[in-house]
C-alpha cells in the first residue's frame, strides 16, 4: 500500500523471515500483518529496505541479512541518503519515510552461496545493483529475486527491466537472470509485484527488455524515453495499472541508469 495504492512494493513474509521489507513510509502496513524476526535484503535501495533501521530499532534482536557492498551503506546511511536526495528532493520523506542507521551487530554480511535461517540459499545477482542478491526458499522452491527479474503490475504478464541509477550494467544483469533460471525455481517473488509462475517467461521478458530499449536509450533523450516508454505501457496495461506501474518503476529513473551505463562502458572501451 506505498501512497494508498496497491501492487506497487511487495514484502514476503516465510514464517517471519521477510524479503525486501519495503521503505519506512509503509511500515504499519507490515506490521499489521506480522512480526519480523529476520530481514533478507535483495538489495538496499529505499523502495526494498528503507524500513530496515525502523524495524531494528522497534526489535533490537532482529537479524539483517545483506551483501557486503550494501552492509556499509545500511550501518552508515549518510552516503545512500545523499544519491537518493538528488533523485528525489523533496519527495524524500515523503515517498520512503524515515531512514535509520543499522547497528553492525546486527548485520549478517552475505557474498553469494550461503545458506540462510537454515532454509534459504543466497546467490550474489548484480546488474540492477552492485550489491543485489537473490534468495531461493528450498521448501517451496520459491526464488525472492527482488528487482533482477523485472517489474510487472498483475494480472497482466508485460515487464520491464527496472534501471535506475547508479549501478545498472546489463551484461551482469543477464547472468544474473541465467543464475535465477539454473535455480529452475517453482515460482518468482518479486518485490514490484508478486508472484509469478510462469518463470521462464517472464525472465525471458526482463532479458527482452535490457536487449531493446537498453540500446535504445542511447539515442532517446529523458523525455522521449518516459513518453514512449509510458505510452507503451499504458497501451499495454491501462491507466490504473499504468499509475501502479510507473510508481513502482519511475521511466526517468531508468533512462538516466542506462545513459550512465553506456557512458561507463564507452569510458571502459576507450581506456
Amino acid at each position: 500500500m506505498h501512497l494508498g495504492h496497491d501492487r506497487v512494493i511487495g514484502a514476503y513474509d516465510i514464517d517471519g523471515v521477510i524479503v525486501d521489507p519495503g521503505p519506512a513510509s509503509t511500515v504499519e502496513t507490515l506490521l499489521a500483518h506480522t512480526e519480523p524476526r529476520a530481514l533478507l535484503l535483495t538489495h538496499i535501495h529505499l523502495d526494498h529496505a528503507g524500513a530496515t533501521g525502523v524495524l531494528v530499532r522497534r526489535n533490537p534482536d532482529l537479524k539483517v541479512y545483506v551483501h557486503e557492498r550494501g552492509a556499509p551503506h545500511l550501518i552508515d546511511p549518510s552516503k545512500l541518503l545523499k544519491s537518493a536526495r538528488q533523485l528525489y528532493g523533496d519527495d524524500m520523506d515523503r515517498l520512503w519515510g524515515e531512514i535509520v542507521p543499522v547497528p553492525e551487530e546486527n548485520v549478517t554480511v552475505l557474498q553469494g552461496g550461503e545458506r540462510v535461517e537454515d532454509v534459504f540459499l543466497v546467490e550474489y545477482a548484480p546488474g540492477h545493483a552492485s550489491h543485489h542478491v537473490a534468495y531461493l526458499h528450498e521448501p517451496s522452491g520459491e526464488a525472492f529475486v527482488g528487482d533482477v527479474g523485472g517489474v510487472r503490475v498483475p494480472p497482466s504478464d508485460f515487464a520491464i527491466a527496472p534501471t535506475p541509477p547508479p549501478d545498472i550494467d546489463i551484461e551482469k544483469w543477464h547472468a544474473s537472470i541465467d543464475t535465477v533460471a539454473a535455480w529452475r525455481p517453482q515460482r518468482l517473488g518479486l518485490t514490484h509485484f508478486g508472484y509469478v509462475d510462469d518463470v521462464d517467461g517472464q525472465l525471458d521478458r526482463a532479458r527482452a527488455w535490457l536487449d531493446e530499449w537498453g540500446p535504445r536509450a542511447r539515442d532517446l533523450s529523458t523525455e522521449e524515453f518516459v513518453e514512449q516508454v509510458e505510452a507503451l505501457v499504458r497501451s499495454e496495461i491501462g491507466d490504473e495499472a499504468g499509475d501502479r506501474f510507473v510508481q513502482a518503476a519511475p521511466l526517468d529513473h531508468s533512462h538516466m541508469g542506462l545513459v550512465r551505463y553506456w557512458k561507463k562502458r564507452a569510458e571502459r572501451e576507450a581506456a
